[in-house]
This record gives structure tokens, C-alpha cells and sequence, in this order.
């Protein structure tokens, strides 16, 4: 997903085993990620989406960069009940959970896994055969 304060900034889904890259789009005060390869499209990620950095991430804080002490994440969603705020995080290994608009611009995650999605499920849904009697609970042999 993509946070809503990057609503004007094209935008495309992420693909699993693609090289993201930290970025601080035009035209807003906002960051996320973009492709290599196209630093003015943000690529968005579902919720549990799995990243590995390339190296020990960096956000920003009061000017100065800070270390998370850790390179593989998740991406989620947090305070959604506050639709003014950002939302897009990631919850890193060791349990820091950082807005994606803190992180450093310029820094390298690989894709690892995208979340399952049930709608792409190719398994039919079976039906439940078990005779029920008139008072709705099932016959038991």
C-alpha cells in the first residue's frame, strides 16, 4: 500500500525479488520506496510484505541518522484510526517499527516474500456434506 500523502506520485504494486530503494519523491515531504531503475514511481507494498536491506538501516531523527540495528523487516500499517498520519512501517526484526517516511533516502532492500493473497488462491472452497438434522446440528455417525 501507499500512504496517502503520496496519492499524487505514480505508483505501481511490488514484485517479489525486486531491489527497492529509499526515496524521497518530488513534489512532497514524504519517502518510500521506488524501483532502482525509476526513482519517480513509488512502489507500494502490502501489509507483511518481507524485506532484507543491504545493509543495518539508518533513519532520520532530529537531524541526525540513527541506526535500527537491523536489516530484515515487514512491511505494516500503524495508527489507522488517525487518518492524518502516516502509516506505512516497517516492524524490523528486533521489534523497532519505523514509519517508511524516517528511513534514510538512498538505502537498498530486496524483496524476500509478498503475503499471501487469498484471492489468488487456485484451490475451489469444498462444501460441507455432513447431513444436518431439522435442529441444525449435524448427524453424527
Amino acid at each position: 500500500m501507499c500512504d496517502y500523502s503520496l496519492h499524487a506520485v505514480a505508483s505501481r504494486a511490488a514484485v517479489a525479488g525486486e531491489t527497492l530503494v529509499t526515496t524521497r519523491f518530488d513534489l512532497t515531504s514524504t519517502r518510500g520506496f521506488s524501483g532502482v531503475d525509476n526513482p519517480r514511481i513509488a512502489v507500494c507494498l502490502r501489509p507483511g510484505t518481507e524485506i532484507a536491506f543491504e545493509a543495518d538501516v539508518q533513519r532520520e531523527r532530529m537531524m541526525f541518522h540513527h541506526s535500527v540495528g537491523a536489516r530484515l523487516a515487514r512491511f505494516r500499517q500503524v495508527d489507522l484510526d488517525s487518518p492524518m498520519h502516516h502509516h506505512d512501517a516497517l516492524e524490523f526484526s528486533n521489534g523497532t517499527i519505523v514509519l517508511l517516511t524516517d528511513l534514510v533516502p538512498g538505502q537498498r532492500a530486496a524483496i524476500v516474500q509478498l503475503p499471501a493473497n487469498p484471492a489468488e488462491s487456485t484451490s475451489e472452497p469444498t462444501a460441507d456434506t455432513t447431513p444436518i438434522t431439522e435442529t441444525g446440528n449435524p448427524i453424527v455417525a
